[in-house]
Protein backbone atom coordinates (compact mmCIF):
# COMPACT_ATOMS: atom_id res chain seq x y z
CA UNK A 1 0.00 0.00 0.00
CA UNK A 2 1.61 3.80 -0.73
CA UNK A 3 1.88 6.20 1.77
CA UNK A 4 3.40 9.44 2.44
CA UNK A 5 5.34 10.80 5.21
CA UNK A 6 4.95 14.57 5.34
CA UNK A 7 8.16 15.43 7.32
CA UNK A 8 10.97 16.14 4.47
CA UNK A 9 13.41 14.32 6.48
CA UNK A 10 11.62 11.09 7.34
CA UNK A 11 9.87 11.12 3.61
CA UNK A 12 12.66 9.89 1.90
CA UNK A 13 14.30 7.68 4.43
CA UNK A 14 11.51 5.80 4.98
CA UNK A 15 10.96 4.43 1.65
CA UNK A 16 14.62 3.24 1.98
CA UNK A 17 14.43 1.32 4.49
CA UNK A 18 10.94 -0.15 3.42
CA UNK A 19 13.50 -0.75 -0.32
CA UNK A 20 16.03 -2.81 1.83
CA UNK A 21 13.10 -4.98 3.37
CA UNK A 22 11.67 -5.15 -0.02
CA UNK A 23 14.97 -6.33 -1.64
CA UNK A 24 15.06 -9.30 0.78
CA UNK A 25 11.66 -10.29 1.18
CA UNK A 26 11.44 -10.51 -2.60
CA UNK A 27 15.03 -12.66 -3.04
CA UNK A 28 13.78 -14.66 -0.66
CA UNK A 29 10.34 -15.07 -2.06
CA UNK A 30 12.11 -15.76 -5.35
CA UNK A 31 14.03 -19.02 -4.50
CA UNK A 32 10.78 -20.61 -2.97
CA UNK A 33 8.83 -20.25 -6.29
CA UNK A 34 11.24 -22.61 -8.60
CA UNK A 35 10.80 -25.11 -5.50
CA UNK A 36 7.43 -25.58 -4.75
CA UNK A 37 4.94 -25.13 -7.06
CA UNK A 38 5.88 -27.51 -9.78
CA UNK A 39 5.91 -29.86 -6.55
CA UNK A 40 2.64 -29.44 -5.02
CA UNK A 41 0.99 -28.10 -7.18
CA UNK A 42 -0.60 -24.38 -7.64
CA UNK A 43 -4.17 -25.14 -5.76
CA UNK A 44 -1.74 -26.50 -3.10
CA UNK A 45 -0.01 -23.47 -3.03
CA UNK A 46 -2.78 -20.89 -3.70
CA UNK A 47 -4.62 -22.11 -0.40
CA UNK A 48 -1.32 -22.59 1.48
CA UNK A 49 -0.40 -18.89 0.66
CA UNK A 50 -3.78 -17.46 1.07
CA UNK A 51 -4.60 -18.81 4.87
CA UNK A 52 -1.23 -18.02 6.01
CA UNK A 53 -0.77 -14.14 5.10
CA UNK A 54 -4.43 -13.47 6.53
CA UNK A 55 -2.98 -15.36 9.17
CA UNK A 56 -0.20 -13.16 9.52
CA UNK A 57 -2.23 -9.67 8.74
CA UNK A 58 -5.59 -10.42 11.58
CA UNK A 59 -2.11 -11.24 13.94
CA UNK A 60 -0.38 -8.42 12.95
CA UNK A 61 -2.21 -5.95 15.91
CA UNK A 62 -1.98 -8.79 18.32
CA UNK A 63 1.93 -9.06 17.75
CA UNK A 64 1.95 -4.52 18.19
CA UNK A 65 -0.41 -5.07 21.78
CA UNK A 66 1.24 -8.12 23.55
CA UNK A 67 5.03 -8.03 22.75
CA UNK A 68 8.05 -5.64 24.50
CA UNK A 69 9.81 -5.31 21.04
CA UNK A 70 7.23 -5.31 18.27
CA UNK A 71 9.55 -3.58 15.49
CA UNK A 72 11.20 -6.69 15.50
CA UNK A 73 8.58 -8.91 14.97
CA UNK A 74 6.45 -6.68 13.06
CA UNK A 75 9.53 -6.90 10.69
CA UNK A 76 9.98 -10.10 10.77
CA UNK A 77 5.75 -10.61 10.24
CA UNK A 78 6.14 -8.26 7.08
CA UNK A 79 9.16 -10.88 6.00
CA UNK A 80 6.88 -13.43 6.12
CA UNK A 81 3.64 -11.62 4.65
CA UNK A 82 6.22 -10.90 1.64
CA UNK A 83 7.61 -14.51 1.60
CA UNK A 84 3.61 -15.97 1.33
CA UNK A 85 2.34 -13.52 -0.97
CA UNK A 86 5.12 -13.73 -3.41
CA UNK A 87 3.84 -17.45 -4.48
CA UNK A 88 0.40 -16.37 -5.04
CA UNK A 89 0.82 -15.02 -8.36
CA UNK A 90 3.15 -17.62 -10.24
CA UNK A 91 0.80 -20.14 -8.79
CA UNK A 92 -1.56 -18.48 -10.77
CA UNK A 93 0.24 -18.33 -13.66
CA UNK A 94 0.80 -22.59 -13.59
CA UNK A 95 -2.74 -23.17 -13.19
CA UNK A 96 -3.54 -20.63 -15.94
CA UNK A 97 -1.02 -22.01 -18.10
CA UNK A 98 -2.08 -25.71 -18.15
CA UNK A 99 -5.61 -25.00 -17.40
CA UNK A 100 -6.51 -22.22 -19.94
CA UNK A 101 -6.23 -21.93 -23.94
CA UNK A 102 -4.03 -19.50 -25.38
CA UNK A 103 -7.21 -17.67 -26.60
CA UNK A 104 -8.39 -17.30 -23.23
CA UNK A 105 -5.50 -16.31 -21.35
CA UNK A 106 -5.27 -12.85 -21.52
CA UNK A 107 -9.02 -12.08 -20.22
CA UNK A 108 -8.53 -14.91 -17.45
CA UNK A 109 -5.30 -13.56 -16.39
CA UNK A 110 -6.40 -9.69 -16.82
CA UNK A 111 -10.30 -10.74 -14.59
CA UNK A 112 -7.88 -12.32 -11.98
CA UNK A 113 -5.20 -9.68 -11.74
CA UNK A 114 -8.10 -6.46 -11.74
CA UNK A 115 -8.50 -8.27 -8.66
CA UNK A 116 -5.61 -6.52 -6.77
CA UNK A 117 -7.46 -3.60 -8.09
CA UNK A 118 -10.53 -3.92 -6.79
CA UNK A 119 -8.84 -5.12 -2.90
CA UNK A 120 -6.31 -1.81 -3.05
CA UNK A 121 -9.82 0.25 -3.90
CA UNK A 122 -11.69 -1.37 -1.24
CA UNK A 123 -9.10 -0.49 1.11
CA UNK A 124 -8.69 2.60 0.35
CA UNK A 125 -12.36 3.49 0.45
CA UNK A 126 -13.76 1.29 3.66
CA UNK A 127 -9.98 1.29 5.23
CA UNK A 128 -9.99 4.81 5.95
CA UNK A 129 -13.57 4.82 7.25
CA UNK A 130 -12.55 2.17 9.53
CA UNK A 131 -9.34 4.06 10.60
CA UNK A 132 -11.70 6.91 11.66
CA UNK A 133 -14.12 4.89 13.33
CA UNK A 134 -12.59 2.11 14.92
CA UNK A 135 -8.78 2.52 15.05
CA UNK A 136 -6.10 1.09 13.03
CA UNK A 137 -6.43 -2.63 14.01
CA UNK A 138 -9.14 -2.89 12.46
CA UNK A 139 -7.62 -2.14 9.29
CA UNK A 140 -5.63 -5.44 9.70
CA UNK A 141 -8.82 -7.56 10.98
CA UNK A 142 -10.58 -5.86 7.53
CA UNK A 143 -7.72 -7.19 5.35
CA UNK A 144 -6.53 -10.48 6.72
CA UNK A 145 -10.08 -12.16 7.91
CA UNK A 146 -11.21 -12.21 4.27
CA UNK A 147 -8.28 -14.22 2.83
CA UNK A 148 -8.84 -16.61 5.81
CA UNK A 149 -12.59 -16.67 4.50
CA UNK A 150 -11.54 -16.55 0.79
CA UNK A 151 -9.06 -20.37 1.20
CA UNK A 152 -11.51 -21.55 3.52
CA UNK A 153 -14.30 -21.68 0.70
CA UNK A 154 -12.02 -22.39 -1.77
CA UNK A 155 -11.23 -25.73 -0.29
CA UNK A 156 -14.70 -26.94 0.60
CA UNK A 157 -16.74 -25.74 -2.31
CA UNK A 158 -14.35 -26.09 -5.45
CA UNK A 159 -11.85 -28.26 -4.44
CA UNK A 160 -15.07 -30.63 -2.61
CA UNK A 161 -13.05 -30.25 0.71
CA UNK A 162 -10.34 -32.88 -0.87
CA UNK A 163 -7.31 -33.01 1.12
CA UNK A 164 -4.89 -30.17 1.07
CA UNK A 165 -2.73 -30.40 3.36
CA UNK A 166 1.42 -29.57 3.37
CA UNK A 167 2.65 -31.40 5.81
CA UNK A 168 6.26 -29.82 6.78
CA UNK A 169 7.85 -33.07 5.86
CA UNK A 170 6.29 -33.26 2.36
CA UNK A 171 7.79 -29.34 2.13
CA UNK A 172 11.36 -30.73 3.59
CA UNK A 173 11.13 -33.53 1.04
CA UNK A 174 10.27 -31.42 -1.93
CA UNK A 175 12.90 -29.26 -1.40
CA UNK A 176 15.26 -32.47 -1.30
CA UNK A 177 14.59 -33.52 -4.40
CA UNK A 178 14.01 -30.48 -6.12
CA UNK A 179 17.85 -30.62 -5.99
CA UNK A 180 18.51 -33.58 -7.53
CA UNK A 181 15.48 -33.41 -10.32
CA UNK A 182 15.61 -31.86 -13.56
CA UNK A 183 13.13 -28.95 -13.15
CA UNK A 184 12.47 -28.13 -17.06
CA UNK A 185 12.82 -24.40 -16.25
CA UNK A 186 16.22 -24.52 -14.78
CA UNK A 187 17.39 -25.45 -18.57
CA UNK A 188 16.63 -22.14 -19.13
CA UNK A 189 19.57 -21.21 -17.32
CA UNK A 190 21.52 -24.22 -17.15
CA UNK A 191 23.92 -25.19 -19.68
CA UNK A 192 24.09 -22.39 -22.09
CA UNK A 193 23.06 -18.98 -19.64
CA UNK A 194 19.90 -17.10 -20.33
CA UNK A 195 21.99 -13.67 -20.32
CA UNK A 196 24.93 -14.87 -21.94
CA UNK A 197 26.06 -16.36 -25.42
CA UNK A 198 26.29 -20.41 -25.62
CA UNK A 199 29.83 -21.60 -26.12
CA UNK A 200 30.02 -22.53 -30.30
CA UNK A 201 32.22 -25.87 -30.48
CA UNK A 202 33.32 -26.24 -34.33
CA UNK A 203 33.42 -30.09 -34.42
CA UNK A 204 29.68 -30.55 -33.01
CA UNK A 205 27.07 -32.73 -34.42
CA UNK A 206 24.49 -31.27 -36.81
CA UNK A 207 22.01 -32.73 -34.30
CA UNK A 208 24.30 -30.28 -31.65
CA UNK A 209 24.29 -27.35 -33.72
CA UNK A 210 20.35 -27.48 -34.20
CA UNK A 211 19.91 -27.78 -30.38
CA UNK A 212 22.80 -24.98 -29.36
CA UNK A 213 20.54 -22.99 -32.20
CA UNK A 214 17.22 -23.83 -30.73
CA UNK A 215 19.06 -22.77 -27.26
CA UNK A 216 20.09 -19.32 -28.74
CA UNK A 217 16.69 -18.89 -29.90
CA UNK A 218 15.28 -19.41 -26.16
CA UNK A 219 17.66 -17.58 -24.79
CA UNK A 220 16.95 -14.26 -27.08
CA UNK A 221 12.50 -14.92 -26.17
CA UNK A 222 13.60 -15.44 -22.80
CA UNK A 223 15.38 -12.00 -22.46
CA UNK A 224 12.72 -10.21 -24.34
CA UNK A 225 10.06 -10.90 -22.16
CA UNK A 226 12.07 -10.39 -18.47
CA UNK A 227 13.63 -7.27 -19.54
CA UNK A 228 10.19 -6.22 -20.71
CA UNK A 229 8.42 -7.54 -17.07
CA UNK A 230 11.24 -6.41 -15.05
CA UNK A 231 10.68 -2.92 -16.47
CA UNK A 232 7.24 -2.65 -15.93
CA UNK A 233 7.01 -3.62 -12.59
CA UNK A 234 9.81 -1.53 -11.51
CA UNK A 235 8.33 1.59 -13.00
CA UNK A 236 4.48 0.70 -11.50
CA UNK A 237 6.02 0.41 -8.12
CA UNK A 238 8.19 3.20 -8.15
CA UNK A 239 5.02 5.57 -9.84
CA UNK A 240 2.64 3.56 -7.31
CA UNK A 241 5.29 4.47 -4.36
CA UNK A 242 5.53 8.46 -4.82
CA UNK A 243 2.33 9.17 -5.93
CA UNK A 244 0.83 10.42 -3.17
CA UNK A 245 4.07 12.31 -2.29
CA UNK A 246 3.83 13.77 -5.29
CA UNK A 247 0.15 14.95 -5.04
CA UNK A 248 0.90 16.31 -1.27
CA UNK A 249 3.78 18.36 -2.85
CA UNK A 250 1.93 19.85 -5.93
CA UNK A 251 -1.40 20.25 -4.61
CA UNK A 252 -1.19 19.99 -1.07
CA UNK A 253 -5.57 21.07 -0.85
CA UNK A 254 -5.91 17.63 -2.13
CA UNK A 255 -7.79 14.56 -0.42
CA UNK A 256 -5.76 11.42 -0.08
CA UNK A 257 -8.75 9.42 -0.09
CA UNK A 258 -9.67 10.56 -3.61
CA UNK A 259 -6.37 10.22 -5.40
CA UNK A 260 -6.10 6.55 -3.71
CA UNK A 261 -9.33 5.77 -4.83
CA UNK A 262 -9.97 7.18 -8.20
CA UNK A 263 -6.83 5.23 -10.45
CA UNK A 264 -7.73 2.10 -9.37
CA UNK A 265 -11.34 2.47 -9.68
CA UNK A 266 -10.22 3.59 -13.45
CA UNK A 267 -7.72 0.63 -13.37
CA UNK A 268 -10.55 -2.43 -13.59
CA UNK A 269 -12.47 -1.69 -16.49
CA UNK A 270 -9.16 -0.87 -18.17
CA UNK A 271 -7.53 -4.47 -16.95
CA UNK A 272 -11.33 -6.44 -17.94
CA UNK A 273 -10.84 -4.49 -21.47
CA UNK A 274 -7.52 -5.26 -22.20
CA UNK A 275 -8.05 -9.06 -21.80
CA UNK A 276 -10.90 -9.15 -23.67
CA UNK A 277 -9.48 -7.04 -26.56
CA UNK A 278 -6.25 -9.60 -26.46
CA UNK A 279 -8.53 -12.40 -26.64
CA UNK A 280 -10.82 -11.38 -29.47
CA UNK A 281 -8.28 -10.23 -31.63
CA UNK A 282 -6.73 -13.92 -31.20
CA UNK A 283 -9.96 -15.34 -31.76
CA UNK A 284 -10.38 -13.39 -35.13
CA UNK A 285 -6.89 -14.73 -36.24
CA UNK A 286 -4.44 -12.26 -35.40
CA UNK A 287 -0.83 -13.27 -34.87
CA UNK A 288 -0.92 -14.13 -30.81
CA UNK A 289 2.69 -12.41 -30.84
CA UNK A 290 1.89 -8.91 -32.48
CA UNK A 291 -1.16 -8.87 -30.09
CA UNK A 292 1.01 -9.31 -27.25
CA UNK A 293 3.00 -6.68 -28.81
CA UNK A 294 -0.11 -4.49 -28.93
CA UNK A 295 -1.07 -5.13 -25.44
CA UNK A 296 2.69 -4.08 -24.18
CA UNK A 297 2.72 -0.62 -26.32
CA UNK A 298 -0.22 0.41 -24.26
CA UNK A 299 0.80 -0.92 -21.08
CA UNK A 300 4.37 0.77 -21.41
CA UNK A 301 4.11 3.10 -24.52
CA UNK A 302 1.10 5.21 -24.03
CA UNK A 303 0.91 4.90 -20.29
CA UNK A 304 4.63 7.08 -20.38
CA UNK A 305 2.55 9.68 -22.42
CA UNK A 306 0.50 10.07 -19.68
CA UNK A 307 2.99 10.10 -16.98
CA UNK A 308 5.10 13.25 -19.08
CA UNK A 309 1.91 14.95 -19.29
CA UNK A 310 1.86 14.65 -15.20
CA UNK A 311 5.12 17.41 -15.97
CA UNK A 312 2.43 20.07 -17.81
CA UNK A 313 -0.56 19.64 -15.21
CA UNK A 314 -1.40 22.66 -13.99
CA UNK A 315 -4.65 21.44 -12.44
CA UNK A 316 -5.16 18.86 -9.66
CA UNK A 317 -7.91 17.32 -11.54
CA UNK A 318 -5.97 17.28 -14.68
CA UNK A 319 -2.90 15.42 -12.65
CA UNK A 320 -5.61 12.73 -11.22
CA UNK A 321 -7.05 12.17 -15.10
CA UNK A 322 -3.01 11.87 -15.92
CA UNK A 323 -2.16 9.40 -12.85
CA UNK A 324 -5.45 7.61 -13.84
CA UNK A 325 -4.86 6.75 -17.39
CA UNK A 326 -1.24 5.93 -16.92
CA UNK A 327 -2.22 3.00 -14.20
CA UNK A 328 -5.07 2.13 -16.16
CA UNK A 329 -3.22 1.59 -19.47
CA UNK A 330 -0.54 -0.03 -17.49
CA UNK A 331 -3.17 -3.46 -16.65
CA UNK A 332 -2.40 -4.16 -20.90
CA UNK A 333 0.69 -5.63 -19.68
CA UNK A 334 -1.67 -8.14 -17.54
CA UNK A 335 -2.95 -9.42 -21.82
CA UNK A 336 0.80 -8.88 -23.23
CA UNK A 337 3.95 -10.00 -21.31
CA UNK A 338 2.33 -11.83 -18.14
CA UNK A 339 1.07 -13.97 -20.36
CA UNK A 340 3.30 -14.35 -22.70
CA UNK A 341 5.32 -16.53 -20.11
CA UNK A 342 2.75 -18.92 -20.80
CA UNK A 343 2.86 -18.49 -24.49
CA UNK A 344 6.45 -19.68 -24.33
CA UNK A 345 6.92 -21.92 -21.28
CA UNK A 346 3.73 -23.49 -19.85
CA UNK A 347 5.17 -25.97 -18.44
CA UNK A 348 7.27 -24.24 -16.19
CA UNK A 349 5.19 -20.49 -16.37
CA UNK A 350 5.05 -20.53 -12.85
CA UNK A 351 8.52 -20.71 -11.59
CA UNK A 352 9.64 -18.58 -14.66
CA UNK A 353 7.45 -15.83 -13.66
CA UNK A 354 8.27 -15.94 -9.93
CA UNK A 355 11.89 -14.92 -11.20
CA UNK A 356 10.21 -12.09 -13.12
CA UNK A 357 8.38 -11.25 -10.22
CA UNK A 358 11.52 -10.96 -8.19
CA UNK A 359 13.26 -9.16 -11.01
CA UNK A 360 10.56 -6.36 -11.15
CA UNK A 361 10.98 -5.86 -7.52
CA UNK A 362 14.46 -5.50 -6.68
CA UNK A 363 14.22 -2.97 -10.13
CA UNK A 364 11.36 -1.45 -8.24
CA UNK A 365 13.55 -0.48 -5.17
CA UNK A 366 16.14 0.38 -7.27
CA UNK A 367 14.22 3.02 -8.87
CA UNK A 368 12.71 4.09 -5.52
CA UNK A 369 16.26 5.10 -4.72
CA UNK A 370 16.75 7.00 -7.35
CA UNK A 371 13.33 8.83 -7.75
CA UNK A 372 14.32 9.76 -3.94
CA UNK A 373 17.98 11.28 -4.99
CA UNK A 374 16.33 12.98 -7.55
CA UNK A 375 13.18 14.58 -5.83
CA UNK A 376 15.97 15.24 -2.57
CA UNK A 377 18.61 16.62 -4.95
CA UNK A 378 16.44 18.83 -7.82
CA UNK A 379 13.44 19.16 -6.40
CA UNK A 380 12.36 17.85 -9.95
CA UNK A 381 9.42 15.39 -10.40
CA UNK A 382 9.39 15.70 -14.37
CA UNK A 383 13.06 14.04 -13.44
CA UNK A 384 11.23 11.45 -11.81
CA UNK A 385 8.51 10.69 -14.69
CA UNK A 386 11.65 10.74 -17.33
CA UNK A 387 12.78 8.28 -15.37
CA UNK A 388 9.91 5.64 -15.03
CA UNK A 389 9.61 6.75 -19.09
CA UNK A 390 12.69 5.87 -20.16
CA UNK A 391 12.76 2.51 -18.35
CA UNK A 392 9.64 1.44 -19.52
CA UNK A 393 10.50 2.57 -23.26
CA UNK A 394 13.89 0.61 -23.03
CA UNK A 395 12.11 -2.58 -22.01
CA UNK A 396 9.02 -1.98 -24.71
CA UNK A 397 11.98 -1.75 -27.58
CA UNK A 398 13.16 -4.97 -26.22
CA UNK A 399 9.93 -6.87 -26.26
CA UNK A 400 8.73 -5.26 -29.70
CA UNK A 401 12.17 -6.45 -31.31
CA UNK A 402 13.05 -9.67 -29.89
CA UNK A 403 9.66 -11.01 -28.23
CA UNK A 404 7.68 -14.25 -29.48
CA UNK A 405 4.54 -15.88 -28.29
CA UNK A 406 5.51 -19.37 -29.72
CA UNK A 407 5.95 -22.77 -27.26
CA UNK A 408 9.70 -23.03 -26.80
CA UNK A 409 9.94 -25.77 -23.72
CA UNK A 410 9.09 -28.88 -25.89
Amino acid sequence: MAFAVHDDGAKYSSFKHSGALQTALTTTTAHSNGKFWSKLGGDKILLLSATSWGSVITLTPLIVHWSSTPIIFLTLSRFLMGLLQGVFFPSLTSLFSSKVRESDRAFTSSAVCAGSQVGTLIIGAVGSVLLDWYGWESVFYFSGLPSILWAYCMWKYFLKGEDQIISLENLGNNLVNSKDNKVMWRKFFGSAPVWSPGQRNEHRSEDSRRRAQSQAELETLLRAVIVAHVCISGTFFCLLSWMPTFFHDSFPESKGWVFNVIPWAVAVPFSFSGGILADRLINLGFDTAKVRKLMQVMAMGLSSIFIELLSYSGSYYQALICISASLGLQTFSHSGVSVNVQDLAPSCAGALFGVMNTGGALVGVILVYCAGYLIETSGSWPSVFNLISIVNVFGLSIFVIFGQAKRVDI
